[in-house]
């Protein structure tokens, strides 16, 4: 069962929401109880984002030039501590997902490396293989042809010495050469 990229991808982004919430939530909380952070971390992004909101609705009602009043403090804390949440949540996720293309193209990095090696290890084997081909061919130009009549020749005389060493002719034959030769011959064409 093949499961496509997208839903594992929204599974994935859904846990690391699930996980990175209890953080976000510490830091909200931080956000709430401590002076300086409010101050400092908190308001200038939550009235920033105010003001870009109602500019941006304030346009598309067609209202122009209007002066948009800054939120109050507390509002202004509490819209900076969850766009400091969130913000939290879009690093981890973000995070992640630059980690595992990382991974991924480590992987794909020495992948590739592997295939690099084998094709070198192979183009390697195909040269020493011409070059042996060559010598051979080489080896084969060299050497006086022989043609089939000469290797049955050779053969033939190999064969007439090891039955002339098994079988010596007898002594009334032995007196004439061309006699111990027909003699040989038939001896060969009967063991055949």
């Amino acid at each position: 069962m093949v499961v496509g990229a997208f839903p594992m991808a929204k599974l994935l982004y859904l846990g690391i929401r699930q996980v990175s919430k209890p953080l976000a939530n510490r830091i909200k909380e931080g956000a709430r109880r401590s002076e300086f952070f409010k101050t400092y971390i908190c308001l200038p992004p939550a009235q920033l984002y105010h003001w870009v909101e109602m500019r941006t609705k304030m346009r598309i009602m067609g209202f122009r030039g209007t002066v948009i009043k800054p939120l109050n403090e507390d509002a202004a804390a509490e819209l900076g501590a969850e766009l400091l949440g969130e913000a939290t949540i879009f690093v981890v996720g973000g995070g992640c997902l630059v980690l595992e293309y990382w991974r991924h193209q480590t992987h794909q990095r020495h992948k590739e490396e592997e295939q690099r090696a084998a094709w070198d290890a192979m183009q390697d084997e195909v040269g020493r293989l011409a070059l042996a081909l060559e010598a051979l061919q080489a080896q084969m130009q060299a050497a006086p042809a022989r043609s089939a009549l000469e290797e049955l020749q050779e053969q033939m005389r190999e064969v007439r010495a090891q039955l002339c060493a098994r079988d010596p002719p007898p002594a009334s034959q032995a007196s004439s050469p061309s006699q111990a030769v027909s003699a040989a011959k038939v001896q060969e064409s009967a063991q055949v």
